[in-house]
């Protein structure tokens, strides 16, 4: 078994500083979807809170990662990644006008 250290520490509402044995990492977001920044990459989550169902897309970076330009794809991530967050805080408006 082996040992884990996590702690995350809230500077602010929607940032935190993750530490942890692997190495620091910043997230931002409010709850049902954040984007986690660190040392090996970037993950997106995007969630219905309270109901289990997620989403997740990790973008590795660093040099191992780099391909030629002209071996470059154009990715439609950013694109999902954005209508996934406006399909959620959609969602979340009409939560919060009907429980109202």
């Amino acid at each position: 078994m082996g040992l884990r250290f996590r702690r995350r520490l809230r500077i602010v509402p929607g940032l935190s500083l993750n530490l942890s044995k692997s190495g620091p990492s910043v997230s931002v977001g409010v709850r049902g979807a954040h984007v986690t920044y660190g040392a090996r990459g970037r993950r997106t989550t995007v969630g219905l809170p309270g109901t289990g169902l997620s989403y997740t897309d990790y973008q590795r970076c660093g040099p191992s990662q780099a391909q030629p330009p002209q071996v470059q794809r154009r990715s439609l991530a950013p694109i999902v990644e954005i209508a996934l967050i406006a399909g959620l805080m959609l969602l979340a408006l009409i939560a919060a006008q009907s429980g109202g």
